[in-house]
């Protein structure tokens, strides 16, 4: 498959940097602190902005101070964080004009991970402090594409959860998803599946970003469905 778009928007945890000890082990914490079933928890949390969640599970508390103690415990905790394998060889070959991120963590823990992890950090990206609505909302990636100065259809959004590739796809943009984290079922908002970003080559033509992958067939998407 060789597709040819003008920017790329990466969603960060799942598919640049690996936090998922991180993750459980920050909403495990709060979970039963605040009574709730720990995998509930982070199952509701994953692809979706943290206030969300916590509104979610307990809409009674204040949102804003318990963000604030889970932002702090998983900007603390790095263990076992590290970039996906794939990620470097493509984000240094992309001038920065041509991507950006769009995440449902805070800027501050998105800077911390990807700082962490020793990734390029954008000067300007989409974070949970800057929208109204979260992933699977289209909102995200909508202004993602106005960060690059672009339309949603001339993206590709780069996704490993099924919120954020229905938000992809809300959104107008085209979507490639990995299976770091999700079922092909659960993916089929995409329009392309890989297993992971090693499987994908990029390079910058002609003022685009030409993107060559083997995606996972849909054969294989359809016998998910089915079983």
């Amino acid at each position: 498959m060789i597709l040819r778009v003008r920017g790329i928007l990466f969603d960060m945890d799942g598919v640049l940097v690996s936090s998922l000890g991180s993750v459980e082990r920050s909403w495990k914490t709060w979970a039963e602190a605040r009574g709730i079933d720990p995998a509930l928890a982070i199952r509701t949390a994953h692809g979706r902005r943290a206030i969300e969640t916590v509104r979610l599970l307990r809409p009674d508390l204040n949102d804003a101070e318990e963000l604030k103690w889970i932002e702090d415990m998983e900007v603390e905790d790095n263990e076992g964080l590290e970039i996906l394998h794939g990620v470097k060889p493509i984000l240094e070959s992309l001038p920065e004009k041509y991507w950006t991120v769009v995440t449902s963590a805070t800027d501050r823990l998105a800077r911390a991970r990807m700082m962490y992890g020793g990734i390029p950090v954008p000067a300007r990206m989409i974070t949970a402090d800057v929208v109204s609505k979260g992933k699977p909302d289209p909102e995200p990636y909508r202004r993602g594409a106005e960060l690059l100065g672009l339309a949603a259809k001339d993206c590709v959004v780069v996704e490993d959860s099924a919120s954020g590739a229905k938000a992809g796809h809300a959104a107008g943009c085209k979507v490639l998803a990995t299976l770091f984290s999700h079922s092909l079922e659960s993916l089929a908002a995409a329009d392309w599946i890989v297993r992971s970003l090693e499987e994908v080559s990029v390079r910058v033509v002609e003022d685009q970003v030409e993107l060559q992958f083997e995606p996972v067939g849909r054969e294989a998407v359809a016998a998910a469905t089915t079983h």
